[in-house]
C-alpha cells in the first residue's frame, strides 16, 4: 500500500503522532493543517496521511465515499508499520480517530488522541460507536466540542468508557470544535487550546 505523508515538527522529537483525517476533508484541510502546525511548534513530530479513497479523490477528482472499515484499518496498520518509531501515538479527526481507536491496543502504540470522536451519528444517539472504548487500554485523550452532534457532554456522561480515556471539552464547539460567534470565542482559540492540550498529553506519554 503506497501512502503519501506530510511530516511536520522536529526529527529529534521524543514522540511522533500519526494524524488521520475525517470522512469528508483531506489531510491538508484547515483543521488538520492548523493542529499539525501547532503540535509541531510544541515539539511533537506530526505525520499526516490519507486513506485510499481520499488519495483517489485527490488524484482523480470527484467525491468518493470512505473506504469500508477493513480497508481503513489496514491503512492504519500500514502507516504504523512504516513509521515504527520508538514512541508513536496515533489518532485523528472524527472517523480517522475512531479507526485509530480500533487498532491502538493491537498495535501497542504509546497513546491515542481523537478530535471530535463520532460517538454516534447525528440525530441517532441509540447507534453508539463506543463498545470497544470500555476496554481500551491505550492512554487516550478525546477532544470534543460541547455542541458536537456526534456526542455532547450529556451523551458521553452515559457511556461506559475505559479509565484510560480522558476528555477535554472545547467551549461551545461543534464537530470541528468551532464555537458560535455569540459565545465570545473564536475558532482559532478553540483550535489552539485543543492543540495545546493534545501536545501536553503527547509529551507526557
Amino acid at each position: 500500500m503506497s501512502i503519501s505523508l506530510i511530516i511536520d515538527g522536529p526529527d529529534t522529537a521524543t514522540i511522533t503522532f500519526a494524524l488521520a483525517h475525517g470522512a469528508g476533508a483531506p489531510m491538508d484541510s484547515d483543521f488538520m493543517a492548523f493542529v499539525a502546525a501547532d503540535l509541531a511548534g510544541a515539539g511533537v513530530r506530526v505525520v499526516r496521511f490519507e486513506f485510499p479513497y481520499m488519495a483517489r479523490r485527490r488524484a482523480e477528482g470527484g467525491r468518493r465515499p470512505p473506504d469500508r472499515q477493513p480497508v481503513l484499518l489496514d491503512c492504519w496498520r500500514a502507516v504504523i508499520a512504516e513509521l515504527a518509531p520508538a514512541r508513536l501515538a496515533i489518532g485523528g479527526k472524527s472517523m480517522g480517530g475512531r479507526m485509530a481507536s480500533l487498532v491502538a491496543d493491537e498495535a501497542g502504540v504509546a497513546g491515542l488522541v481523537c478530535f471530535g470522536y463520532p460517538f454516534h451519528p447525528p440525530g441517532r444517539p441509540e447507534r453508539t460507536r463506543t463498545e470497544h472504548l470500555a476496554g481500551l487500554r491505550t492512554p487516550t485523550l478525546i477532544v470534543q466540542g460541547e455542541r458536537d452532534p456526534f456526542g455532547t457532554p450529556d451523551d458521553v456522561a452515559g457511556y461506559d468508557l475505559s479509565p484510560a480515556i480522558g476528555l477535554h471539552w472545547a467551549p461551545d464547539g461543534n464537530h470541528d470544535l468551532a464555537p458560535r460567534k455569540a459565545s465570545g470565542r473564536t475558532k482559532e482559540q478553540n483550535w489552539e487550546e485543543a492543540a495545546a492540550v493534545a501536545a501536553a498529553f503527547l509529551r507526557g506519554l
